[in-house]
This record gives C-alpha cells, sequence and structure tokens, in this order.
C-alpha cells in the first residue's frame, strides 16, 4: 500500500482535488436551480447532461490522447472545467446550464481517463488492485468533503462557483509536475453488446438500472433536498451519507461476494436498497428517514456496480474481459442518462417523494429481475468456486479504469489456470 502512495501520490493528491470540485459542482447546481426558480424537469435535463457528456467522452478521450497527448489534453480540459464552473452562476438558464453540464461531464471523464492511464503506468500488476482500492477511497473522500464545503458560503452568490474552479485549476500541478513520464496509451475494441449481454443478462440489466439509481444519488439529491424543503447543512449530511456508507461497506461486501453464489447477493442487495428507499415514504418529513434512506441506497447500490461486473466476469472469456468493459460503461451509461430525466418529471408530477419512489422501483426491479434469472440458469458450483476475486470498481469510474479492474480480473484468472495446471 505504501509503495502505491510514495510512486503516485501526486495523482491521489490531484484526484482528490478534483473530487471535491465536481463533487461540490453537482450538489451545488442542485441547491442553486432552486433558488433560480428552475423546475424539478429542468433540473432533471441539467443533471442527465453530465452523464451525456462523459457517455461520449468514453470513446472520444482515448482517441484525443493518442492525437495530441497527455498533458496537452489534460491541460485543455482542465481549462475548459475552471471556466465552465465560472460562467454557471452567470448565465442562469436551463440551456446554459445543460449545455455546461454536457461539456463538464466530458472534460471531467477525459480528465479522469488521462489521469488513470498515469495511475495505471505507475502500477506493478502486484500492486495494480491496491492502487484501485485507493483510488476508490480518495474519490469517495473528495466528494464527502465537497459536501462539508457546500455549507460554508452563500449558495446564491458566486464564491462557490469559484472554489471548485480554483481546486480544478490547482489539482492539475500535482500531477503535470510528476517526475513520470507519461505513458503509452491504447484502447481495447469494446465487445458487441449482444455477445455481452448473451454472457450474462443479469450483469447487462443491473448495469442499466444501476445507471439510472447512481445518477439519481449524484445529481438529483440535491434537487430533491431542496423541493423538500431541507436546509443546505441538511442536504450535506444526506448526501455524505450515501457516499461514505458505500465507501464502508464496499470490502465486506466484497468479501462475502468471493464465498457465496453473487446472484444471491445480488438480489439481497437489491432488495434491501429498495426497502431503504421505501423508508422516507413511510416516515413523511423525518430528517432521520432521508438520511437513512440515503445511507442503505448508497451502502448498497454502490458495491452492487462492481458486483455486478464481478458476477459477469464468470462468464466471459478472460481474453474478452478488458473488451467487456466498454459494454459495462455504456450500458450503465444510458441508465444514468434516462434516471434523472424520470425522476425530474415524476417529481414534477407527483412532489419531491417520488424520488425515493423511482429508487425503490429500479432496486426492486434489479432483486425481481435477479430472483428470475435464478430460476432460468442452474447454480455452478464450479464458477462459485473458481471466481476471481471481487475488485472495488467506483461507480463514477471512466473507461480507462474499468478496463483496467477487467485486466486485473483476467490476470487473476491466467494465475489460476497456471495454478491448476501445475496441479495436474
Amino acid at each position: 500500500m505504501f509503495q502505491v502512495i510514495g510512486s503516485a501520490w501526486p495523482l491521489f493528491v490531484g484526484m482528490f482535488m478534483l473530487m471535491i470540485g465536481n463533487g461540490l459542482q453537482g450538489t451545488l447546481l442542485g441547491v442553486r436551480g432552486g433558488i433560480e426558480g428552475f423546475s424539478p424537469q429542468e433540473m432533471s435535463v441539467v443533471m442527465s447532461a453530465y452523464f451525456v457528456g462523459f457517455l461520449f467522452a468514453s470513446r472520444m478521450a482515448p482517441r484525443m490522447i493518442q492525437r495530441v497527448g497527455h498533458v496537452r489534453l489534460f491541460a485543455a480540459l482542465g481549462s475548459t472545467i475552471s471556466a465552465v464552473l465560472i460562467l454557471y452562476p452567470a448565465l442562469t438558464e436551463v440551456w446554459a446550464w445543460t449545455a455546461g453540464r454536457v461539456i463538464i461531464g466530458f472534460c471531467f471523464c477525459g480528465v479522469y481517463i488521462t489521469a488513470e492511464s498515469w495511475l495505471n503506468d505507475a502500477s506493478t500488476n502486484a500492486t495494480r488492485g491496491k492502487a484501485l482500492s485507493l483510488y476508490m477511497i480518495v474519490q469517495t473522500a473528495g466528494i464527502s468533503i465537497a459536501q462539508y464545503i457546500l455549507t460554508l458560503g452563500d449558495i446564491s452568490g458566486f464564491i462557490l462557483f469559484i472554489i471548485p474552479s480554483v481546486l480544478v485549476s490547482l489539482a492539475f500541478a500535482p500531477i503535470l509536475l510528476s517526475v513520470n513520464p507519461a505513458p503509452e496509451f491504447s484502447t481495447t475494441k469494446p465487445l458487441p453488446l449482444k455477445a455481452l449481454v448473451e454472457a450474462s443478462p443479469l450483469a447487462c440489466m443491473g448495469m442499466f438500472l444501476l445507471g439510472g439509481v447512481y445518477a439519481a444519488q449524484f445529481g438529483m439529491s440535491a434537487v430533491y433536498g431542496t423541493q423538500a424543503g431541507l436546509s443546505v447543512g441538511q442536504i450535506s449530511l444526506f448526501v455524505t451519507a450515501t457516499y461514505v456508507t458505500a465507501l464502508v461497506l464496499q470490502y465486506p461486501i466484497g468479501w462475502v461476494s468471493d464465498r457465496i453464489d453473487r446472484r444471491v447477493l445480488i438480489l439481497a442487495l437489491a432488495a434491501i436498497g429498495s426497502a431503504g428507499a421505501l423508508v422516507p415514504l413511510i416516515f413523511i418529513g423525518q430528517f432521520w428517514a432521508i438520511v437513512l434512506a440515503g445511507a442503505i441506497a448508497g451502502g448498497t447500490s454502490n458495491p452492487l456496480y462492481a458486483l455486478l461486473i464481478a458476477y459477469g466476469n464468470d462468464y466471459i472469456a478472460r481474453e474478452d474481459m478488458a473488451a467487456a468493459s466498454g459494454g459495462f460503461l455504456f450500458i450503465n451509461g444510458v441508465g444514468a442518462i434516462l434516471g434523472p430525466l424520470a425522476i425530474g418529471w415524476l417529481m414534477g408530477w407527483g412532489g419531491a417523494q417520488m424520488f425515493w419512489a423511482v429508487i425503490a422501483v429500479l432496486m426492486g426491479g434489479l432483486a425481481a429481475y435477479a430472483a428470475w434469472r435464478m430460476t432460468r440458469r442452474e447454480r455452478d458450483d464450479t464458477i462459485v468456486a473458481e471466481s476471481v476475486s471481487y475488485a472495488p470498481i467506483p461507480v463514477a469510474a471512466s473507461s480507462y479504469v474499468a478496463e483496467v479492474a477487467q485486466e486485473i480480473y483476467a490476470d487473476e484468472i491466467g494465475q489460476q489456470d497456471g495454478a491448476r495446471a501445475g496441479i495436474d
């Protein structure tokens, strides 16, 4: 662990500041939109726009890196992010915020891919899993601290928009001044979606539904809190609980998933997440119920992302694992785009509580589908015994870090095959 930190600390420091900036701007826009009089439907368009940009960049950014290089792309995307963050309070129009969110989503995805390629290059086969774990911790810590910063300024002013702009600008200093040269960059051709769905229908359906759940947590939580009449401090605590619980539960859930039929755990977590989302619908107006629901939904949905990828890999050939990452990311991205739109429309129609109703339906739908799939595919004890270890993949992972995680899975399978060959 210390070896990973020692070799890549500039990257972790830079990514930490980037995540503070990204986490702050998302929640800040949700609250500021209410002050500006934007409806839930309008804010849902703004919030889903981030995932549109993110999805496009997941395919375009690698080509841009190959064309212009890491350093120039990194600097260009970073300056663009800073500019858009400053423009948000100056252009308080739905169309401007929507365009800004598309640009921000595109740029952040490109930045993540660039930084993550450096992180992967700074790691060895033996330390890559630890680096991935640290990366997830840094992401969660940055987003959580961002929620606290939200309480320190005037939401209706400019300063809270300036802070993430400054943090994003400063984040590039430790990364660009790192002694490590930019690595060679290559991407894997995606696995066709049809082949991915045929290999694991449950993993694909789960990634789609979880995309909507994650987008709700990342983009619409502050919109919900504003419409529900929560204070800025309460919204901050609510959003923080979502991410902190996800980090705490990621590793225990991973430990369990390596020892039982993963479908059982997928079903259980989805059912618990759905039940947790019902708590604010039962105890209407109770803040403790909102925080509890956020903690349960975040603590189940975020580990479910990595769990579904691990389960899908149990049925994917080793040589196809890296290619499968692009398919999983695309399916999840489509769900992330549609999720806020559905929640925003329903909140405009039925009030703030529809936020929890949609999450409950999405998580409940995943539980029901998992139960149905268990009747369609017999439990294979050899797969449970030979499955690769769960990798803590962040939900906000770009296509590059998702591909790296898949390579870790493939390497582990190769080691298992080699060990069995030696025994034979």
